[in-house]
Formats: structure tokens, C-alpha cells, sequence
């Protein structure tokens, strides 16, 4: 789960249990909006170097066209 405010982002890594309706947070990361786009730019370089070296029908498109 991703939350934010001016001065910060919130990234809560939760546990979901089938058939428990009371989520748990596991772990919390807290970062400033500058460090939040660093992350994003991190992750992307990561994902199109992992995607140019995998088949066509393993790449990731599909779960970001459905937003």
C-alpha cells in the first residue's frame, strides 16, 4: 500500500491471510517525494533491462495496460 503527503511517501508492506478481514503491517518504508522518484526511475531502468532479455509472452505490458 502506497500513501502520501507533501512532505513524504508511506510504502507498507502488509500481509493479507485468505479469510482474515484485519491486514497486518510487516514492514514501513518512509521517504521524501525526491527519494520516491529516484525509486521510480530505479525500478524502471531494472524492469526494461530485465525485459530485453526475456521472450516477448514473459514481459510485463499487460499488468500496467489494465490501469
Amino acid at each position: 500500500m502506497i500513501a502520501q503527503s507533501n512532505s513524504a511517501f508511506v510504502i507498507d508492506f502488509i500481509r493479507l491471510m485468505p479469510g482474515v478481514p484485519k491486514t497486518k503491517v510487516k514492514s514501513r518504508i518512509v521517504i521524501t517525494p525526491e527519494h520516491a522518484k529516484r525509486l521510480l526511475a530505479a525500478l524502471k531502468d531494472n524492469i526494461d533491462k530485465y525485459e530485453a532479455g526475456v521472450r516477448p509472452d514473459q514481459r510485463t505490458d499487460d499488468c500496467l495496460s489494465s490501469r
